[in-house]
């Protein structure tokens, strides 16, 4: 199983971005799903996270400005990042437990994507 992130870029104070991440591979269901990032020098952080039924939490300072949304039928999650934040310049990284298909069956895995850098200018 691979995740593919996307979407990460240079942008301006208040402005937006939106990350994209696709899973491909031996896939029978995807379950939670997650956005993490780490910033210079600091640790990786849990930034939001939906549940198969759509629950979703999220950290303290992304709420109210950062919503994360998926599509089963593209085995993909998102995050909508608004009115960024220069303390939002960080790698971001997208997150799936999977539950395996074909010769797998049962087998459930944690998986990560590779990141993709957001830089808010301030």
């Amino acid at each position: 199983v691979q995740l593919q992130a996307s979407g990460g870029g240079l942008v301006q104070s208040g402005g937006s971005l939106r990350l994209s991440c696709a899973a491909s591979g031996n896939i029978f269901r995807i379950n939670d799903m997650a956005w993490y990032r780490q910033a210079p020098g600091k640790g990786r952080e849990l930034v939001a996270g939906i549940t198969r039924d759509g629950s979703t939490n999220y950290a303290d300072p992304v709420k109210g400005r950062f919503t994360i949304s998926r599509d089963d039928a593209k085995n993909a999650v998102y995050l909508q990042m608004n009115s960024l934040k220069s303390e939002d310049t960080a790698v971001y990284y997208c997150n799936a437990d999977v539950t395996l298909g074909w010769g797998k069956v049962g087998i459930v895995n944690e998986y990560w994507g590779q990141g993709t850098l957001v830089t808010v200018s301030s």
